[in-house]
This record gives structure tokens, sequence and C-alpha cells, in this order.
């Protein structure tokens, strides 16, 4: 007894070193923070100006100031010949389309290529990536002509194909990769229970793919909402998309560029956006480190 207590009094009396202050994870906060302010600032200056009165256009006050809706109203002003709401209509029903037929074909796409053997698996990997680097300018003329030759100018599906071809390679990369990290063993119980190679597919694979399938989905409609290149120039007045809309907006003010009612627009544009990444955010972030840890 005499012993132990002894033993409390000797490490009652030892010093306690004050703790070393965290430098790692200060510097993990300040970067954080540099990040975060340079990816919002161009954000919150946009919705500063999209609420502010035409005639204070330059002002450089970096609070909000003269804040009216007017903005809003003309972008939505069908008589200054903006039809932004047709625009945005537009955006929906391509990027919805693109974005449903590239998941579907590039879901198929993506498990064949991780999880079966063929010849020319590797080439025929390589193409699709190699696809995804060729520059969208150099396809702006050949596209332009065979659709005028068709008589597709104009049209959704002038807008949805190419659209396709650029996203498809997103979604079979990023779904192959994370094909490739689920155990061969999910498969096989299936079988041993008597499933198909099909059905093992559909009722094990898939459902447990849902989060890498909703982050890819959003990834590939965000792409398709936000192209302009090709919209710019086999749109009509008809099948415009918001993006081509904003680029050709006419202000309240004549001779004067609208750039509150840009902002205002682009605004809104962000709103769907948003909206998706605030509903689906917990399958994004699952998606994303889904295929990171075997």
């Amino acid at each position: 007894m005499a012993t132990a207590t002894a033993t409390r009094t000797r490490s009652a009396e030892v010093p306690t070193r004050p703790r070393a202050f965290d430098w790692a994870q200060l510097r993990t906060y300040v970067q954080a923070a540099i990040i975060l302010v340079w990816c919002l600032l161009p954000a919150y200056w946009m919705i500063v100006t999209a609420f502010r009165d035409v005639g204070f256009t330059f002002d450089s006050t970096f609070f909000f100031t003269h804040v009216t809706l007017d903005n809003f109203r003309t972008v939505f002003d069908t008589s200054l010949g903006n039809r932004f709401g047709q625009a945005l209509l537009n955006s929906l029903f391509v990027a919805g389309v693109t974005t449903v037929i590239a998941l579907v074909v590039g879901v198929f796409a993506a498990y064949a290529l991780a999880r079966l053997n063929f010849r020319f698996k590797f080439a025929i990997m390589g193409f699709i990536l190699g696809a995804s680097m060729f520059p969208g300018v150099a396809l702006i003329t050949p596209l332009f002509q065979l659709f005028t030759d068709i008589g597709w100018m104009g049209t959704y599906q002038a807008l949805i194909i190419p659209n396709i071809s650029f996203v498809l390679p997103l979604t079979v990369y990023t779904l192959t990769s994370f094909f490739r990290e689920m155990p061969w063993e999910l498969e096989e119980s299936a079988r041993i229970d008597g499933c198909t190679q099909g059905q093992a597919f559909r009722k094990v694979i898939l459902p447990l793919a849902a989060p890498a399938t909703f982050t890819t989905a959003i990834l590939a409609f965000i792409s398709a909402w936000n192209e302009f290149l090709i919209a710019s120039q086999l749109s009509s007045d008809a099948t415009k998309t918001v993006t081509v809309a904003i680029a050709s907006f006419a202000g309240s003010q004549p001779m004067q560029e609208p750039y509150t009612a840009v902002m205002a627009a682009g605004t809104i544009v962000t709103i769907p956006l948003v909206a998706l990444v605030l509903i689906f955010q917990r399958k994004i972030v699952a998606g994303l480190t889904a295929g990171a840890v075997k």
C-alpha cells in the first residue's frame, strides 16, 4: 500500500510538458480557407452584381448595395428577345437525355471492360480515353456539314449526340475504376445461389454501384449543362441552350452591355447544379470515396 502511494506521489511530481502547437493542422486549415475563398469569391460577386441596380453596375462596393430584382425580370423578359425560360427547358432536356443515354451505355461498357476478358480490351479502353482528349473545336466544321446535309441543324439531336460523345468517355472511365475495385467473390456467391452473370450484375453489382453511378451521373449532367461550343454553332432560336442564351443577352439599357442581367442569369443557371449536389451529396461523397479503398 505504501509502495503504491509512493508511486502515485512520484508520478504526480513529474512535470507534464506542454503540448506542442500543431503547425501541420494549421497549414491544412489555412490552405482549405484559401481554396474556399478562391472558389466562392467569383460566385459571391456574381450574386452581388445580380441584385445590383443597372445604374450602379460598376460600383466596387464589396457588399450588397442598391438591391433590386429588376435584373431577374429582365432575364425573363421576352420582349427583349432573350427567351431565357425556353433556353432553360432546352438545357434541361438536352443535359438530361445526354446523361441518361451516357449512363446506360457507360455502365454496361464499364462493367465489360472491368470484369470480362476479351481480345483488344486495353486497345478499346485506350481508344475511349483518346476520344476524350480530342479537341471539340476540331469537330465543329465536320459536324456542321454533316448535320446540314441530313437536315439536323437546329434540332435537339444535333446537340445531344455530340454531347454524348464528350460525356461517355468520362462515364466509362469513372465507372470502370469503380467496378475493378469490387471483389469477384460477390458475383461468385450470386452464381452459387443460382444467378446467371446477368442476374448477378442486376441484383448484386448494380445496387452496390449506386453511389458511383450517382456521382458519374451528376458529373455528366454538369458537363452537358455547361457545354457552349457545340450549342453555339448547331442550335437554333428554338433549341438554344442557356449558355448560348446568356452569351447573346440584350439588356434593358440600349448601347450598354447587360452585365447585371448576365450575372442574374448565371445565378439562376447555377441553381439546378447546386440543388443536385445538395440532394445527392451523400451519394456523391460515397461514390468519390468508394473506389479509393478496397
